[in-house]
C-alpha cells in the first residue's frame, strides 16, 4: 500500500509538474531569436536539428523548457550554475534575457526530425537477453511499479511530443545517445536541474543500464 501511494503521489507530480519548473511562461520573439541564435548553428544546426549525437536536437523541445535550460547553463552573475554543460561555456555570456527568451521560442518553433529506432537486445541484470524494443515501449508507456518507476508518457505524452506549457520536453525523435547521456547523468545526480522534487532523479536511479538504453531507443523512434 506505501508503495502505491508514494507511486501515485509522484505520479501526481509528474504529471503537474509540482516543483519542477517556473509556472511563468518565457515571452519570445521567434522572429527576432532566429538571428540571435545564429552561432547555435554550428552544434545545433540552422533548424536545430544536429547533425551529430554529441549535441542535441533542440528543435521542437518547447519554449518554456529551453528557456529554462538556457537560464541554467549560463548560471547567475556570480558564476553559479544549475547545468553545467561543458561544450556550452562562454556560448551565453553575451545574451541578455529576452535574448535567451527569443531563442528559446525560435527553436521551440521549429519541427524536430525524427531519428529513429533500431531494432536492439539488451541484458538485464540477471543475464536474460530480451527485446530492446519491447521492453523500452514497456517502461515508457506503462513504467514498472516493481522499481516505483512511473510511465514516461505521463509528461512526455503517448507520443513523446512532451507537455510544452508544463515545461515538459519533447523526446519523440531525440537521438538515442543523448536521451541515454542524460538519464545516466541524472542517476547519477551529475545532472541535478530537475527542480526540489527531484522528478528525473527519483525515476532514473530507479532504472538498470539495460532499461535506460532500451528506453533512450524506443523515445527515439516515437513521432507525432
Amino acid at each position: 500500500m506505501n508503495s502505491i501511494i508514494k507511486n501515485t503521489a509522484l505520479a501526481l507530480g509528474l504529471v503537474f509538474g509540482l516543483g519542477a519548473v517556473p509556472l511563468a511562461l518565457a515571452a519570445g520573439d521567434a522572429a527576432a531569436g532566429k538571428a540571435k541564435a545564429a552561432q547555435c548553428a554550428a552544434c545545433h544546426g540552422a533548424d536545430g536539428n544536429s547533425i551529430a549525437p554529441a549535441f542535441p536536437k533542440i528543435a521542437g523541445l518547447g519554449e518554456k523548457y529551453l528557456y529554462k535550460q538556457l537560464k541554467d547553463i549560463k548560471g547567475t552573475p556570480d558564476g553559479k550554475k544549475a547545468r553545467d554543460v561543458p561544450q556550452m561555456i562562454g556560448q551565453l555570456d553575451n545574451f541578455n534575457d529576452q535574448d535567451l527568451q527569443d531563442i528559446a521560442a525560435y527553436f521551440a518553433s521549429q519541427p524536430m526530425q525524427l531519428t529513429g529506432s533500431e531494432a536492439i537486445s539488451v541484458m538485464l541484470n540477471n543475464g536474460e537477453n530480451v527485446d530492446g524494443l519491447i521492453l523500452g515501449r514497456k517502461i515508457y508507456r506503462g513504467g514498472n511499479m516493481e522499481t516505483g518507476v512511473p510511465a514516461c508518457m505521463g509528461c512526455h505524452s503517448p507520443a513523446g511530443l512532451g507537455n510544452a506549457p508544463a515545461g515538459y520536453p519533447r523526446l519523440g525523435g531525440q537521438y538515442p545517445e543523448y536521451i541515454e547521456a542524460q538519464l545516466k547523468a541524472f542517476r547519477a545526480g551529475t545532472r541535478n536541474n530537475d527542480g526540489e522534487v527531484r522528478t528525473m532523479r527519483t525515476v532514473a536511479k530507479q532504472l538498470s543500464d539495460a532499461e535506460i538504453k532500451a528506453l533512450a531507443n524506443y523515445i527515439a523512434g516515437l513521432t507525432d
